[in-house]
């Protein structure tokens, strides 16, 4: 079988395991966890990320960034490029724009595979991750204010389970909070970041989420 057909192959795989291109907020009936719904006053805010998949000799990668050290929030976490949908915005327009303003990815580059399962955050956020392939060659301009450092991650050491680490986090007074990272050339991916890549997962390969 030639790279190109290979490269074919695994992309008509992945499309056929995500959901359509629809313009759909999924909030009724949406798995909520329950320490989550805890924390919301009102309904989710809707947000969107890029899951972009770059083809290279070896293997697709996955684009991530890290976040500047003088954000707010989150400052200095590994992210998907991604943010907050604006007013008449599906969530592609979300993802495609946000990677555009924070990395400087030409939309044009991006094709289009489908969407992941969304997820509602603790900080209040609904968030759809859509997955795209980027073309090879690009040029990307991280924007400072938002993006300390943009790299890449091989997209089979990120779907390999046995790269989800268990971690846990003390509260305080008897309460702890489990959560997941994927370490790779010491870099830290926790928090949303790797729950939407471990979800991503098990879609792609039908295991059931601990």
């Amino acid at each position: 079988m030639s790279e190109t057909k290979a490269a074919g192959d695994i992309r008509d795989w992945i499309g056929r395991h995500l959901d359509p291109l629809e313009d759909t907020e999924p909030v009724d009936g949406l798995h909520i966890e329950p320490d989550v719904a805890e924390m919301l006053e009102g309904p989710p805010t809707p947000a969107a990320v890029l899951i972009g998949l770059v083809e290279r000799p070896r293997g697709y990668t996955v684009l991530l960034t890290r976040r500047a050290d003088t954000l707010r929030r989150h400052t200095g976490q590994i992210a998907l490029p991604g943010g907050r949908r604006d007013p008449g915005e599906t969530a592609w327009d979300t993802a495609l724009r946000e990677a555009e303003e924070e990395v400087g990815l030409n939309p044009n580059l991006v094709s289009l595979a489908g969407l992941s399962t969304p997820m509602v955050t603790h900080s209040g956020y609904l968030i759809t991750p859509v997955v795209g392939f980027i073309r090879p060659g690009f040029e990307l301009r991280p924007n400072p204010d938002e993006v300390a450092d943009v790299f890449e991650t091989p997209f089979g050491f990120l779907m390999d389970p046995a790269n989800h680490q268990v971690h846990h986090h003390d509260f305080g007074e008897g309460r702890t909070r489990q959560y997941y990272a994927m370490v790779h050339d010491e870099r830290f991916i926790w928090g949303v970041t790797a729950d939407i890549l471990r979800s991503l997962y098990h879609r792609l390969y039908g295991a059931a989420l601990a």
